[in-house]
C-alpha cells in the first residue's frame, strides 16, 4: 500500500519544515545508540516524523511532546519501552511496533517479553516486576479506552503513583495520535 502523502526530501522543505527536520534529527532522538535511522537514504524522515513535516506548526509541538514522553518521564528505559510497545500493539501501529521492538531489545527486553506485550499477557508472567506489570496494564486499558473504575484506578495509583499514571495517560495519548496519523496516511514499517 502506498503512502498517501509524498515523502519530503530535504531539497523540498521550506524554512519551517527545515527547522522541524533539524529538531527531529538533531534532538534527543539522535543521541545515544541508534537502533534505526530517522531518515531514509534520500533524507526524507521515516514514520510519523515524515508526516509531521507536512504541517510543521503542529509537527513541532508533536515532536516536542514525543521527546518529553520518551526522555523526561520518571520511567526506567524498560518501563518506558513496555509502555510504548503496549500502546503500539493495542493501537495496531506497525511502525511504532517495528521501531520500538528494536529499542526495547536494546534496553533489555527479551523476545519472550516482547511476545507477552504483543499478546497482552505480559502482566501475567510469574517473573514480571510489579511496576512493569502496572505500566503494561495501565497502557493496555488506556489504549482500549476502557473506563478506569475506582478500584482499578486506586490499584494503579498504589503501584504507579499519580504522577506516573498521568505520564502514562499522556504517553498513551501521544502514541494514539501517531497511530491514527500512520493509519490515515498509510505509513507502515520500513521493508526489512
Amino acid at each position: 500500500m502506498d503512502e498517501r502523502l509524498p515523502r519530503l526530501t530535504p531539497d523540498r522543505l521550506d524554512d519551517a519544515q527545515r527547522e522541524l527536520h533539524a529538531a527531529i534529527t538533531g534532538g534527543p532522538r539522535s543521541s545515544g545508540p541508534q537502533t534505526f535511522s530517522l531518515a531514509a537514504a534520500d533524507g526524507s524522515l521515516v514514520g510519523p516524523f515524515g508526516l509531521m513535516l507536512h504541517v510543521p506548526h503542529l509537527g513541532q509541538s508533536l515532536q516536542e511532546l514525543g521527546a518529553a514522553v520518551r526522555y523526561l518521564t520518571s520511567f526506567t528505559d524498560r518501563e518506558r519501552e513496555i509502555a510504548i510497545l503496549t500502546a503500539a500493539s493495542e493501537l495496531d501501529s506497525d511502525f511504532e511496533w517495528w521501531a520500538h521492538t528494536r529499542i526495547g531489545r536494546s534496553v533489555g527486553l527479551s523476545d519472550e517479553e516482547l511476545d507477552g506485550i504483543r499478546s497482552g499477557g505480559f502482566a501475567q508472567r510469574a517473573d514480571v516486576d510489579p511496576m512493569e506489570a502496572a505500566v503494561h496494564e495501565a497502557v493496555r486499558l488506556l489504549s482500549a479506552r476502557e473506563s478506569l473504575d475506582d478500584p482499578t484506578y486506586a490499584g494503579l495509583v498504589t503501584v504507579l503513583g499519580e504522577v506516573r499514571l498521568m505520564e502514562l495517560v499522556v504517553l498513551t495519548g501521544y502514541y494514539a495520535t501517531l497511530a491514527l496519523m500512520l493509519h490515515v496516511f498509510q505509513v507502515g514499517s520500513p521493508p526489512a
